[in-house]
């Protein structure tokens, strides 16, 4: 018996992965980007994408009796995401994926980076039909991995983010702009324009100036 096929409006209602990622960095990025479609790259987003492209395009390998196969797409209708995985390892016959996301930085003092791994692994939960108890981040700076048990506080958290996200998403919501000690390393700093946006000038002052002159 054939599945039904998938209703466009559940599809079209999905959460991408990264957008976890990116709301936790910064709301107002996620929204700029999932929301308004705005993107620009710079040197640092450069990196990630030539990282992630590199490890995505990779074919399957075995290691060790490690199974490592790249770039699987992730869906989960439960929790409403999607997305794709860096790399996936199965480590013995019939034991649980072991999904690992590779970084260009370093750890974080934020669990944005836990976040999306733990998304990544509720997608494979039902993908698979069974529990994926840990992941991995690897940075390429440190060039080590962080192990990530994915416990029911980190998975709490993903799922509230994920709610949040579908929210901002479905009543295309994008927060004010808020600076930050992040803001100077986004790559959308000149499009979100914090400095500028946060306190705008007071019309009235600008007016009163004008005829004082």
């Amino acid at each position: 018996m054939q599945p039904p096929p998938p209703d466009p409006a559940v599809e079209d209602a999905l959460v991408p992965v990264s957008a976890l990622q990116h709301y936790l960095f910064c709301p107002r990025q996620c929204a700029l980007i999932h929301v308004e479609r705005i993107w620009a790259e710079d040197g640092a987003t450069a990196e990630g994408r030539i990282l992630h492209e590199r490890v995505d395009g990779g074919r399957p390998d075995r290691r060790q009796g490690v199974r490592t196969v790249r770039g699987i797409a992730l869906r989960s209708l439960a929790h409403g995401l999607t997305g794709k995985a860096d790399a996936v390892e199965f480590r013995e016959r019939g034991a649980a994926p072991y999904p690992v996301e590779y970084k260009r930085g370093r750890p974080k003092s934020h669990r944005a980076d836990e976040v999306q791994l733990c998304a990544q692994a509720i997608c494979l939960e039902e993908m698979f039909g069974q529990a994926v108890p840990e992941g991995a981040l690897f940075y390429a700076q440190t060039k080590k991995r962080l192990i990530v048990t994915f416990d029911e506080a980190l998975r709490a958290l993903t799922l509230q983010v994920a709610a949040d996200v579908r929210t901002m998403i479905a009543e295309t919501h994008t927060p004010p702009p808020r600076f930050g000690p992040g803001c100077k390393h986004c790559s959308l700093a000149d499009q979100c324009r914090p400095t500028r946006l946060e306190k705008p000038p007071c019309v009235q002052r600008w007016l009163t100036a004008q005829l004082d002159d």
